[in-house]
């Protein structure tokens, strides 16, 4: 009877210590919003931190803590160059440059800003995103695009990268 009631014991205790090593889903979220009154479109990218941290750390071959206020110039460098490389954007069949903001972090997710200037209107946005697909091969990317007030939200599983919607 006491082995019974020592098996019980354990098995949360067993689960919960292999759970902090499990980590179920890979996802980032990419929101974009076109705004007509400033006629530009505002990106945010949302990126879980330790994931991203140890993305960044292999393909720079640097220091990376993006919560360290004193590297936050080359900590923005890096997460620029990576998010340009891996996000792209068309905006009714036509490439377009997304301007950098910044980042910062909340909670334990990492999000990126960008902008893309003077697009007055917006009928199909085209989108290659492949944020994190070196990190996971079973990497998702959600994508929420809001234009004229419409929302649309799609998903892409790695290896899948691009995602047109029409509004």
């Amino acid at each position: 009877m006491n082995t019974f009631f020592l098996k019980i014991l354990l098995i949360p205790i067993l689960f919960f210590a292999n759970a902090k090593n499990v980590h179920p889903i890979f996802m980032t979220v990419t929101e974009i919003n076109h705004n007509v009154k400033t006629k530009s479109i505002e990106i945010s990218c949302k990126l879980f931190t330790d994931d991203f941290e140890k993305t960044l750390r292999k393909l720079y071959k640097t220091k990376i803590d993006l919560t360290n206020e004193n590297l936050k110039p080359s900590m923005d460098k890096c997460v620029n160059d990576y998010v340009q490389k891996h996000l792209q954007i068309f905006a009714d069949t036509k490439a377009v440059s997304i301007k950098y903001v910044g980042y910062e972090k909340i909670d334990e997710a990492i999000y990126v800003y960008f902008e893309i200037l003077q697009i007055p209107s917006l009928n199909t946005i085209t989108i290659h995103s492949k944020l994190l697909y070196e990190f996971s091969n079973t990497q998702i990317s959600l994508l929420n695009v809001i234009v004229n007030g419409k929302r649309q939200t799609t998903k892409l599983v790695n290896p899948e990268y691009i995602a047109t919607l029409k509004f």
